[in-house]
């Protein structure tokens, strides 16, 4: 054998152990809704699947624990929802609901303080309620239809019936 190929057949046999290494990253156990099947894919499953298992390249399953939607847990990693209210507030009352309708994980954070409304005056703009933040959007009051729009954006899955528009 030639000295001088030795090298080169170390580095491709290198650069392949590296390539299958990196494609054998993650693995998607989840049960089909329509079929009631387990499957197994390492591209993410569709937003509907139910009992979504993501197995990392060791075999741990990671969180595993979660009864939200695939679809839902992603929006909630990259976008997590923060509802501003106060007391005895009728829109904050409806903005709430529209969150529960759609079946979206929030914190509520009520205005207690003058501390607690310089802080949502500095997020934005003023103290006014509701506000909500859906990652770093922010919307001012209740719109249903700007609170769905947001929401959509971030990948939150749509509700069957939302709340009407008021302000």
């Amino acid at each position: 054998m030639n000295p001088f190929r030795l090298p080169h057949i170390i580095l491709a046999v290198f650069c392949m152990a590296i390539g299958f290494a990196a494609n054998a990253q993650t693995t998607y156990r989840w049960t089909d809704p329509v079929t009631e099947q387990t499957m197994y894919s390492d591209s993410a499953p569709p937003g509907n699947a139910k009992n979504v298992v993501r197995i990392n390249v060791a075999g741990t399953a990671i969180n595993d624990d979660s009864d939200l939607p695939f679809a839902t847990r992603n929006a909630v990693a990259k976008y997590p929802v923060v509802l501003y209210t106060s007391a005895s507030c009728e829109s904050c009352e409806r903005a709430r609901s529209l969150l529960n309708q759609r079946k979206v994980p929030f914190t509520e954070k009520s205005l207690q303080n003058e501390e607690d409304k310089a802080a949502l005056a500095k997020l934005v703009g003023d103290a006014f309620v509701p506000s909500v933040t859906v990652g770093r959007q922010k919307v001012r009051g209740f719109d249903a239809a700007a609170y769905n729009s947001t929401l959509d954006l971030a990948g939150y899955p749509k509700a069957e019936s939302t709340p009407a528009a008021t302000q």
